[in-house]
């Protein structure tokens, strides 16, 4: 069965985001005056082969856990959804 996986990674809540910072600030400056605690990540997205959810969704955590963040700053969630 194949899967796609979506995933957003993010960094932790506890460290500082001096991107999401920025924008906030710039955001702010241009009349967005009720936008605050910005925070800036990215979105991964691909395909897997498995055979079954759980078994996708397992790669997919080890995915993420040692390639696509980093844990000492970065926390990441994702969906999977079977593709017909």
């Amino acid at each position: 069965m194949k899967f796609i996986a979506e995933i957003d990674v993010m960094p932790l809540k506890a460290l500082l985001d001096p991107q999401g910072k920025a924008v906030n600030r710039s955001m702010n400056n241009i009349g967005f005056d009720t936008v605050e605690n910005v925070r800036i990540g990215k979105h991964i997205s691909f395909t897997i082969e498995a055979e079954n959810k759980e078994k996708a969704e397992k790669l997919v955590d080890k995915a993420c856990s040692k390639i696509l963040s980093n844990p000492i700053m970065e926390g990441y969630s994702f969906t999977i959804k079977k593709i017909d």
